[in-house]
């Protein structure tokens, strides 16, 4: 024999070993042992990158496996088909038949050995190379080679063809830290490799068989060159077409590894907590939604200067699921403290808490939409409010001042309503309102006085979207509401709906159009915080701009910063803006036909003098009393009682007037079961209610 031939005698005898084990084991059914090898739900298979998917399981964000590994979790079906039929076409054309020991590739390879003085061409499968990939072993003696061509037949046995395709997508090296099919072609190309150009998959074909080599962020040469030879093979073996090779070696190969998806990331960081290390988290967020509203903050985060970011919440209002959650400006930009989820900053609101302030005290009578108020100087103790403009309008009704966000009469409902109660109200809807310790709810609560986040503001906003009953905002699916859930009790249902429509007259952002959008801003004293609030028939937005270590910003005002934002993130949903829901009877009462105490709102303890009535005893609801528990049958009517106060009366139930009879007795016809509230006014603007369930 030649001195090339002496050279290739050990190759050939392991080889030929290779064969005739499978000869000899491949149909006895003779055990064969994977000890000493990782088994597939073991080792590396099992140490997958962490994954956070959006509602439709798309890609949000991977995170790296705990050995620092991209390994992310992958299947047959995940991948493109073309890929998996050039894979086996290239390294192991007889994979769907032999036993994971080809002894005709082993046989071929050990003549070719032998007649060309060296190694020409492998023996391996794909099932001897994924329990090469599974084990510690780097070896290269003929005990090793014996061990893993039985450790291939029996990982068929126990995982089948389908298993080591599987296994192979999952753990294929491809240089550095990158293994498995998906993570490189995430990496490589930027998407998932459920479609890939031949080209691309020729490449992903290449990259295994020598990884750190062929690395196309480190030798695009190298990569392109491994990528053709492929190409040329499987040209040549009519498993792709000559055209179709010709076609791909001219598409250029990447030079670099590009970023991971990274979308939501702040959500995605909380997700991955919860799952653990090699979970995978699914979030209700829309990827499309997330990626272009990330967009929008970043832009406007620029435009509004250094140092700056913007958040932003999106959430369907009826089930709290929330669709988009941008935490900062960019997260990967410390000049904007990307790092920090302003989502969940506490922060002082402005106005932006004024509409529940008008919500409560349309609930509870002590004023309606068209009440006539007067925004002049005024002084609550020792507490003097003025405009933002520094200017007065004068006498105007609620719906009105609320639109046009008037501090003065807000303050003087307030007062009205009582800041505690106002503060319990909303904290119990859900509204996390923060207040220094110790100190109690103030009257500067109408403007600002208190803090929220961001995502508890538009809870509360969704709770008026729903009709005046609130429920939690989540990204986890597990937690989402029913449509028909209860929710929270933040405000009556009539009370939500005559908020909204007031809210619809709210100034739009120059450039917008007016009417068509539920809003309202805010600004935080020294122009540290801008805020824009808005919702439509089935959404809710949150908008926040501000520096987020809480510095004056000159100029940073809601309606010029945020609302704009607002506006674009409505656009930028895909889809018309929804319809509100119709409004319930009562919801609309024009002025003429409110009774004399609610058409014109009179200041905390300072009611009209009565002519003819000296010491009149405080109002209340006699029938039914407050707390108090009441069978109606269906359809039947409910008396109801008033004790005390000056004639005339005027009964309201849930905020819907009930007919104008004016007198101390009515009925409450038609009464429904569940909880209800009855409010009486009377000649002096006094108003009593009551909380009453009917069964």
């Amino acid at each position: 024999m030649s001195e090339a031939g002496e050279r290739a005698r050990p190759v050939f005898a392991r080889l030929a070993a290779c064969a005739l084990l499978v000869a000899l084991v491949g149909g006895s059914g003779a055990a064969i042992s994977l000890e000493g090898y990782s088994a597939p739900e073991a080792g590396r298979a099992k140490l997958l990158s962490t994954l956070v998917n959006d509602r439709d399981g798309r890609l949000l964000r991977p995170f790296a496996a705990a050995d620092g590994a991209w390994r992310l979790p992958v299947a047959t079906g995940d991948v493109d088909p073309r890929f998996l039929r050039m894979l086996t076409a290239y390294e192991d054309k007889r994979f769907a038949s032999h036993p994971g020991v080809d002894p005709i590739a082993a046989a071929r390879a050990a003549w070719q050995a032998v007649r060309q003085g060296g190694i020409v061409s492998g023996g391996s499968t794909l099932t001897m190379q994924v329990v090469r990939l599974l084990s510690p072993d780097r070896s290269r003696t003929l005990a090793r080679k014996w061990r893993e061509a039985g450790a291939a037949l029996a990982l068929e046995r126990r995982v089948g063809k389908a298993g080591i395709v599987d296994l192979y997508l999952r753990l294929a090296p491809y240089g550095g830290n990158l293994e498995g099919v998906r993570a490189a072609s995430l990496a490589f190309f930027g998407k998932e490799p459920a479609r890939l150009s031949i080209a691309e998959a020729a490449l992903l074909v290449a990259i295994p068989q020598s990884p750190e080599t062929r690395r196309p962020d480190r030798d695009r040469n190298a990569a392109k060159a491994a990528r053709d030879r492929v190409l040329d093979r499987l040209a040549s073996a009519g498993a792709i077409s000559a055209a179709e090779a010709t076609y791909a070696r001219d598409e250029p190969v990447p030079d670099g590894r590009r970023a991971f998806p990274n979308f939501a990331a702040h959500n995605a960081e909380a997700a991955a907590r919860r799952v653990g290390a090699g979970g995978v988290a699914r979030l209700t967020l829309r990827r499309d939604l997330q990626r272009a509203l990330e967009d929008l903050a970043r832009d406007r985060a620029r435009a509004l200067g250094p140092g700056l970011s913007v958040a932003i919440v999106v959430a369907d209002h009826a089930t709290g699921a929330i669709e988009a959650s941008v935490g900062s400006a960019d997260y990967f930009d410390a000049t904007r403290a990307g790092a920090l989820d302003q989502t969940r900053a506490v922060r002082s609101p402005g106005s932006a808490l004024k509409p529940f302030i008008y919500a409560l005290a349309f609930e509870n009578g002590v004023a309606a939409p068209e009440t006539l108020m007067e925004d002049r100087p005024a002084q609550f103790g020792d507490y003097a409010p003025r405009n933002f403009d520094q200017g007065f309008h004068g006498t105007v009704s609620a719906a009105e001042a609320l639109a046009l966000s008037l501090n003065i009469p807000a303050v003087a409902l307030l007062e009205a309503v009582g800041p505690a109660r106002f503060v319990a109200r909303l904290r119990s809807a859900g509204g996390g309102l923060a207040l220094p310790a110790g100190e109690t709810p103030g009257l500067a609560v109408a403007l600002g006085g208190v803090g929220i986040r961001l995502l508890d503001l538009a809870t509360l906003y969704a709770g008026l979207a729903r009709g005046g009953a609130a429920v939690p905002l989540t990204d986890d699916p597990a937690s989402v509401s029913g449509p028909e859930t209860p929710g929270r009790r933040l405000v009556d249902g009539v009370a939500a709906v005559q908020v909204a429509q007031a809210l619809l007259k709210s100034p739009p952002p120059e450039s917008a159009l007016g009417g068509r959008l539920s809003f309202k801003t805010g600004t935080s004293y020294g122009y540290r915080d801008a805020w824009a609030v808005g919702f439509d028939g089935k959404r809710v937005i949150a908008v926040w701009a501000g520096r987020p270590d809480g510095a004056s910003s000159s100029g940073l005002v809601g309606r010029e910063a945020a609302a704009p934002i607002l506006f674009d993130a409505f656009a930028r949903l895909g889809e018309p803006l929804a319809p509100p829901p119709p409004a319930p009877p009562g919801a609309a009462v024009a002025f003429a036909d409110l009774p004399a105490p609610l058409q014109r709102f009179r200041p905390f303890g300072a009611p009209p003098p009565v002519l003819g009535v000296r010491d009149v005893a405080p109002l209340m609801v006699a029938f039914p009393p407050d707390g108090a528990r009441v069978e109606v049958g269906p359809g039947a009517a409910l008396a109801l009682k008033a004790a005390g106060g000056a004639p005339p009366f005027r009964w309201l139930v849930d905020g819907r007037p009930l007919p104008p009879e004016r007198r101390r007795e009515t009925l409450w016809p038609d009464v429904g079961p569940g909880f209800s509230r009855v409010t009486v006014t009377d000649g002096r603007g006094a108003t009593a209610s009551a909380r009453v369930r009917i069964d």
